[in-house]
Parts: C-alpha cells; sequence; structure tokens
C-alpha cells in the first residue's frame, strides 16, 4: 500500500490483516504532490520487490481551490491527478515488465472517471498547454476534475501506442461513485452536505467499486490495453480524442508531458520497453 499518511495507511492495513492472517501488508509512504517523493518510492519498489505482477494507481484530488505546489510550480489537482500520476506509471513500467511472472505481462491499472465526457477544458487551444493549468484565469473547480482526468485519457491513449501489451498491459478504469471517498472534502459545507446525501443514495458500495479493480487489472486481457474499462466492459474515450482537434490536442500534451519528465529521461525509459 502506498499511502500519504502512513498513520492512516497502517489503520486501515492493520484491519486487512486481522482479516487475512496469512497476507504481507506493507505501508510504504508516497506523496504525489513530490516528484522527489515519487521517485524514493519507485526506488524502494526497484530495491525490497524481487516481483511485481499488479500495480493500481488511484490516487487523486476532487474539487478543491486554485493551490500551487511550490516544488513543481503546477497546480495542485493537474499535478497530482495527471503529471505525478503519467510519472509513476512511466517509473514503473520497466519494473512491471521485469519483475512480472515470466510469459505474463504486468498489469498497471489507473483509475480514471467519465466525468472527462462533459470536460470544459478552456485552455485545450492554449500553447503551450501545460503552463496554462497554472494561471488562475483558467481555474475552475467545478471542471478541474473532470479536465485532469481527460488529460490522462489523452495520455494513455498515446503511451499504449509505445508500450506493448505483451510487456505491461496498461488499462484505465472507471470505478464509479464510492460510497466513503473524500473526494468533495475541501467543497463549501452545503456542497459537502449535498453530495454526502447523494453518495448515501446513488453510491456503490466499497466491495463493489473494488470488483471494477480487480476486474481491470486482473480479470481482463492483453484485449484491455490502451482502454477505458466501465461497468466491468471496455468503453469509448471521451468523444474529442476521436475528433482531428483532439488528436492535435494529444500530440502536444503528449510532448509537453515528457518534456516535463526530462529529470528522469523518460524518452530513453520508453525507447528500453
Amino acid at each position: 500500500m502506498a499511502v500519504r499518511s502512513t498513520t492512516k495507511g497502517e489503520d486501515a492495513a492493520s484491519k486487512l490483516r486481522k482479516q487475512y492472517p496469512n497476507a504481507e501488508i506493507n505501508v510504504w509512504q508516497l506523496d504525489m504532490s513530490s516528484y522527489d517523493s515519487i521517485r524514493g518510492f519507485v526506488a524502494r519498489v526497484e530495491k525490497d520487490l524481487h516481483r511485481l505482477d499488479v500495480a493500481i494507481l488511484n490516487a487523486g484530488l476532487g474539487f478543491g481551490h486554485f493551490k500551487i505546489i511550490p516544488a513543481t510550480g503546477h497546480e495542485e489537482t493537474v499535478q497530482v491527478n495527471y503529471l505525478s500520476t503519467m510519472l509513476l506509471t512511466i517509473l514503473l513500467l520497466p519494473i512491471l515488465k521485469s519483475k512480472s511472472p515470466a510469459g505474463s505481462p504486468g498489469r498497471l491499472t489507473i483509475s480514471t472517471a467519465m466525468l472527462s465526457i462533459a470536460a470544459k477544458f478552456a485552455n485545450k487551444n492554449e500553447i503551450p498547454l501545460l503552463p496554462s493549468f497554472d494561471d488562475e484565469k483558467f481555474f475552475d473547480s467545478r471542471d478541474v476534475y473532470s479536465t485532469s482526468k481527460l488529460l490522462g485519457q489523452m495520455f494513455v491513449w498515446k503511451l499504449t501506442d509505445v508500450v506493448s501489451a505483451n510487456d505491461v498491459v496498461v488499462n484505465l478504469v472507471e470505478p464509479g461513485f464510492i460510497k466513503g471517498t473524500a473526494l468533495h472534502s475541501d467543497r463549501p459545507v452545503a456542497t459537502k452536505v449535498f453530495m454526502g446525501l447523494f453518495m448515501a443514495a446513488a453510491a456503490r458500495p466499497v466491495q463493489v467499486g473494488a470488483s471494477t479493480y480487480i476486474d481491470a487489472s486482473i480479470l481482463k486481457g492483453e484485449e484491455s490495453h490502451g482502454c477505458i474499462l466501465m461497468n466491468w466492459e471496455i468503453s469509448p474515450y471521451a468523444p474529442i480524442q476521436y475528433t482531428p482537434e483532439g488528436k492535435t490536442i494529444m500530440d502536444r500534451l503528449w510532448q509537453e508531458t515528457l518534456s516535463e519528465f526530462s529529470f528522469v529521461d523518460v524518452n530513453g525509459l520508453l525507447k528500453s520497453l
């Protein structure tokens, strides 16, 4: 388990250890707002794990306020939901390839949200694109979550063109709205009350949400490589990704993101796969 707060992580792990006494459950610190933390976590994975079959990346921020992370200079939601998640994805790929069982590809599943279909993405024509997310004039607290998830879907579309499903199966899963999540913890009181009532009435139980991750990361095969899984089935991407405009944006986003990650030679990592 990779967690920002090891105290909370150990609390969750202790409950799992009681339920599954024969399982070995480790809690490792990972701050998705810090590139240094991500690199340190990956180094620990490389050093301490002799085998890695599956990685599920489900960290995310909800509908918050405009905030720049000083260490990276980027808006917090885009940093955590998009940039940091894609960096962790790329850094884990060669480890999953080399440490998965012989004859079986590694598996990497990323949590997403099909709110991307309704993303306004108001700055989509800005050049360069990534720095525009750090300008408060483009920030919309009601849209930043949806747009950040759309960015991830666009990047994975491009990523799986250069990563073979024979090495690592990479897919995205939409788990649905799950009870007990804290995506709206930073919203006004009235919004939190409304979302709490909506969650109680309409959200999926944790067990159902968990089943979508198991399905995507273990049960689905190479046919799911580069796909979005929703309601346990392969589903279309957001419509914009099938348009000429969307493909141009994806190309630009891909190149800018790889440039952002130049400090870890991502081009070299991807070529090595």
